[in-house]
């Protein structure tokens, strides 16, 4: 009798190992979560909370101008591609066009890309990725006293 009692000692440290396990990972998990991304995607969130009105002023200002813009990206060559048309389908000839690589995972500054015309309303540039992955492209179009803004997230080889 005392054999089958003493193999069944072990049962309770099965129940022990198995929760101190499930804590030692969820503790892992929430170690990587905490240190990897801080959630934030702008500076002072709170200042743009509330502004939020103004912001979705100017969102509309920016959907009444009608302009469209495209964007290619060639990865053998890194060579990033923006098309930029006005409401009627023209290509567009804005008087300043800036655009910035964002890294939405990662805290790093900005990469701007030096675009150049390449035809009508067409601009190219070169990039050195640092690494591959998910990047917003933040697009500036300027004509005039109009601003055009947008931010369209790429995956980028």
């Amino acid at each position: 009798m005392t054999a089958v009692a003493n193999r069944g000692r072990y049962i309770p440290w099965l129940f022990v190992g198995g929760f101190a396990l499930v804590v030692a990972v969820n503790a892992t998990m929430i170690w990587f979560a905490v240190g990897s991304f801080s959630g934030l995607y702008t500076e002072k969130p709170r200042d743009r909370g509330l502004h939020y009105n103004h912001v979705l002023a100017k969102q509309q200002q920016r959907d009444a101008l009608g302009w469209r813009v495209e964007t290619a990206w060639q990865p053998d060559s890194g060579r990033l591609e923006v098309a930029v048309f006005d409401a009627e389908g023209r290509p567009l000839a804005p008087s300043r066009l800036t655009a910035e690589l964002v890294r939405p995972v990662k805290k790093r500054l900005p990469i701007g890309v030096a675009l150049g015309a390449t035809d009508s309303g067409r601009f190219a540039g070169y990039v050195d990725l640092p690494e591959r992955g998910n990047w917003d492209l933040d697009i500036v179009v300027e004509r005039g006293s109009e601003r055009y803004a947008l931010t369209r997230r790429m995956f980028l080889k």
